[in-house]
């Protein structure tokens, strides 16, 4: 079985989610990092711990709740690179049976809100950048019918615009949006920062290593013109990994 993706899909989560709020159109309520004080409130009581606000939520507790109530309950780490990210996301914004649904619905099989074995035989065959299309349709069209829509809307179709760009990527092997802005010395969350992704293209393995000959023979026999050699292949290297990165967008 393959390793899990759990990390790398909660690292993007948490970049959507943020730190603590209680906005008053909020029906959750007072939110830590995505978790809602009735969700932390019933995981603590399950322990036996007493009651205390989310703003108080620890690292441990935020990783088992995404990764019991979340991850685990639509099954993510038995469905495809890239799917398994979108309805972990969706499962967490609207709630695992909500985002089984719609991702029932993507495959054309019965609708329960519970991910078994049909459902996982039915995504194991499926055309996965096209469910994870329909699965983003699907919510997308029903947060825009919410009566939050016009305070939240804005934030929630970015969010689902990563998600269906991110998951595509991770669903055809390519490096997902943000892992490339960290790479080229953009902002992105170290979750995101995942050198590997990028090796698995014989376009970047092939670049990163003629990038690493310029800059060593450019360090051993410095000069002008040696540096300058070495800036160009650097520069020919980042044309190039534009140009793969907007084939693999539009593929």
């Amino acid at each position: 079985m393959a390793a899990s993706s759990f990390d790398a899909a909660l690292a993007r989560v948490l970049r959507h989610e943020g730190g603590y709020s209680n906005h008053p159109a909020d029906p959750g309520g007072p939110t830590n990092k995505g978790i809602i004080q009735r969700v932390y409130d019933a995981y603590r009581k399950a322990r036996g711990l007493t009651a205390r606000s989310v703003r108080n939520l620890e690292d441990a507790e935020l990783r088992e709740i995404y990764r019991r109530q979340y991850w685990d309950a639509v099954r993510a780490d038995e469905l495809p690179a890239g799917l398994d990210y979108a309805v972990f996301d969706a499962a967490v914004n609207s709630g695992p049976a909500q985002a089984a649904k719609w991702l029932q619905r993507a495959l054309g099989v019965a609708a329960d809100g519970q991910v078994g074995a049909v459902t996982l035989q039915a995504a194991a065959g499926a055309d996965v950048p096209g469910v994870i299309e329909s699965v983003c349709d699907l919510r997308l069209a029903m947060l825009k019918g919410l009566r939050t829509w016009p305070v939240f809307g804005r934030g929630w179709d970015a969010r689902v615009a990563d998600v269906r760009r991110d998951g595509a990527a991770l669903a055809r092997g390519a490096p997902p949006h943000m892992m490339v802005a960290a790479a080229a010395g953009g902002k992105a969350d170290a979750g995101d920062i995942a050198l590997r992704e990028l090796a698995k293209t014989p376009e970047a393995a092939a670049g990163g290593l003629a990038a690493l000959g310029a800059l060593a023979n450019a360090a051993a026999t410095p000069g002008p013109l040696q540096w300058a050699m070495a800036l160009a292949v650097v520069a020919a290297l980042a044309f190039a990994a534009w140009t793969f990165i907007g084939r693999q967008r539009a593929a």
